[in-house]
């Protein structure tokens, strides 16, 4: 019984490709994408709570709106690149640096 359970555990990977497809088709794509906003948004948030400043000190800083702050650090998937670069940079001083892959 038990080693069949453990002959029936898939990777993330093995079901990320069986749910939205393998790495290059639409679905997956998207899914990729969402995640890397997501990822943005909780570096953002970490980075923020290290520095002891709350969403209204941050936005204040870069002058947006706490709830806008709040959104981006929810899901940073709609961030324009110059308003991540004045939170990275002027609200919390630090530094961004893109990558690209092709």
């Amino acid at each position: 019984m038990r080693e069949e359970l453990i002959k029936n555990i898939k990777t993330w990977s093995q079901v990320k490709d069986e749910v939205y497809g393998v790495k290059g088709t639409p679905e997956r794509d998207e899914l990729e994408r969402e995640f890397e906003g997501f990822k943005i948004g909780l570096l953002i948030r970490q980075a923020r709570e290290q520095k002891n400043l709350t969403q209204s000190q941050l936005a204040e800083i870069v002058s947006k709106k706490r709830e806008y702050i709040s959104r981006v650090e929810n899901d940073g998937s709609n961030l324009t690149l110059k308003t991540l670069w004045e939170i990275v940079e002027k609200g919390l001083g630090g530094k961004v640096r893109i990558e690209l892959e092709f």
